[in-house]
């Protein structure tokens, strides 16, 4: 009982640094965060960051592997959605589009590329990894529909670049070149009924 309970503040202990350094490395860069002041905004002391992670180096790694994993997570489960072809193609472009519209996201993503020759192979993980993780979703969904028969596909790969790409365009692009905070005018829940109205009319069935 006495090493679970010390087992759960370790691990609470790491998950608040990790949180209070995605802060400081998103708000001054790599090079400009500071371990001590990760530390103090973790509320533990210098010496423990660093029994928990011994270089900026590790700290800023596992910041960005673990974002990746947990802003992806929604987009992962969109595709569990029980429905017809339609509902679940909605499911997975909101997911999606709130997923590219996020500030952490487009914050990470110009982080990642910022870094990316300090850091490249991290880099490569979080850009190429985030895609084919995110595009192994779309793939697996849109196998599922072939396999109903409600859509016919001949390369699910090209189609769920197809469906992503007009969600990527019009959220992850404007945020990237006009700031992290910007919104598309129109609803995203317009933008995500036009893309997957586009996908059916070229590959649904019936």
């Amino acid at each position: 009982m006495l090493m679970g309970a010390g087992l759960k503040r370790a691990e609470h202990k790491r998950g608040e640094i990790v949180s209070a350094a995605r802060t400081q490395f998103l708000r001054e860069g790599y090079r400009d965060a500071g371990m001590e002041v990760v530390a103090r905004a973790a509320s533990v002391s210098t010496a423990t960051l660093y029994a928990y992670f011994p270089s900026k180096a590790d700290l800023f790694k596992v910041v960005v592997l673990e974002t990746a994993r947990d802003i992806a997570a929604p987009v992962r489960e969109s595709i569990r959605v029980k429905g017809d072809a339609r509902t679940r193609l909605l499911a997975f472009a909101n997911a999606y589009a709130t997923f590219l519209t996020r500030p952490v996201t487009r914050a990470m993503i110009r982080l990642v590329m910022a870094e990316h020759r300090r850091f490249d192979d991290v880099a490569e993980y979080f850009l190429q990894g985030a895609r084919d993780e995110l595009g192994g979703a779309a793939i697996s969904m849109i196998n599922d529909l072939v396999q109903t028969g409600e859509i016919a596909v001949d390369k699910p790969s090209w189609a769920a670049g197809q469906l992503m790409g007009m969600l990527d365009h019009v959220t992850l692009v404007l945020g990237l070149s006009a700031g992290d905070e910007t919104l598309t005018r129109r609803p995203l829940a317009d933008i995500c009924d036009d893309a997957v109205e586009t996908f059916l009319a070229r590959y649904a069935t019936t």
